[in-house]
C-alpha cells in the first residue's frame, strides 16, 4: 500500500467516467471497426492499432473536428457516421485509395451487423464495496447526453454512489471543468480531496487537472504509455494505489 507520502493522500471523493472505465462494451466499437477494416484487407499493426484508440479518444473528448463534423453532418446521420469512418480508417494510416474503397463497407457493416454487449466487469462492484468500506465517497460524472441512473440501477451499481450526473444535466462535457467542478459542489467536497478516474486521457484526464482533481487514468491497453498522471491498468487496482482514509489518520 502507498506510505503517507503518496501523492494521493488526504483523498476524501473518487469520482468515476461510466463508459470504458466502470462499463464496457464487448466487443469495442473501435476494435470491431479495425478488425472488420482489416478482414477486407487493411494493413493491421499493434502501433496502429493504438493509433487509431489514441485519436478516438481525442475526437470525442470534444475536440475541434468533433464540432465541425456534428455542425456538418446534425443529428449524427448517415453521413456523420460515413466521415468517422473515414477519419478511422485514416487514423489507422489506410492509404487514401484504400480509405475511400473501404469506408463504406465498414461504415455498412457496424451499422447493419456490428452487435455489441454491454457489461460490467467483475472486480467493478467488489472494488466499488472495497473503497466504500475504506471510507471514500464515490460519485459517476459521465459525458451522457441524457440522464442515466436506470442504466446505473440495471447495472447493480447504484447502492455504491451519492452522484450520479450527466454532462447533458450541466450543459457542460468533459474536459470542460464546469462539469468536474459541478459534481463537487453538489457533494461538498473541495477539488484537492477528490480524484477522477477515468480512461479518456483527453476527456478525463486533462478535464480533472484543469478543474483541480487529482487524475487517475485506466488505460489497460497502455494506449497512453506516457502520461503525467497516475496510471492503473484495471480498476482493482485503486485498491493498491489509494491509501485507506484509516491509513491517512
Amino acid at each position: 500500500m502507498p506510505t503517507v507520502n503518496s501523492p494521493l493522500q488526504d483523498i476524501q471523493l473518487i469520482l468515476f467516467d461510466l463508459d470504458g472505465t466502470l462499463r464496457h462494451n464487448r466487443p469495442s466499437e473501435t476494435h470491431a471497426l479495425l478488425d472488420y477494416a482489416a478482414g477486407l484487407g487493411a494493413a493491421d499493426a499493434p502501433k496502429n492499432r493504438k493509433a487509431t484508440l489514441r485519436w478516438t479518444h481525442y475526437y470525442w473528448a470534444q475536440s475541434p473536428e468533433l464540432a465541425e463534423d456534428i455542425d456538418r453532418f446534425p443529428g449524427f446521420s448517415q453521413d456523420f457516421w460515413l466521415n468517422y469512418t473515414v477519419r478511422s480508417l485514416h487514423a489507422f494510416d489506410c492509404p487514401d485509395e484504400m480509405v475511400q474503397e473501404l469506408a463504406a463497407r465498414v461504415c455498412r457493416y457496424m451499422r447493419e451487423e456490428f452487435k455489441s454487449e454491454s457489461y460490467v466487469p467483475t472486480e467493478v462492484p467488489k472494488t466499488l464495496q472495497a473503497l466504500k468500506d475504506a471510507g471514500f465517497r464515490l460519485g459517476v460524472l459521465s459525458n451522457r447526453s441524457k440522464p442515466y441512473d436506470k442504466e446505473i440501477r440495471d447495472l447493480g451499481l447504484a447502492d455504491f454512489f451519492e452522484l450520479v450526473l450527466a454532462a447533458c444535466e450541466v450543459e457542460a462535457w468533459k474536459p470542460d471543468p464546469l462539469i468536474f467542478l459541478h459534481g463537487l459542489e453538489r457533494l461538498g467536497v473541495p477539488a484537492n480531496q477528490a480524484v477522477y478516474v477515468g480512461d479518456n486521457y483527453f476527456a478525463d484526464v486533462v478535464g480533472a487537472k484543469n478543474a483541480g482533481l487529482r487524475p487517475i487514468l485506466l488505460d489497460p491497453e497502455e494506449v497512453f504509455p506516457d502520461v503525467d498522471c497516475v496510471m492503473i491498468q484495471c480498476i482493482a487496482d485503486l485498491l493498491k494505489t489509494l491509501p485507506s482514509n484509516e491509513q491517512q489518520r
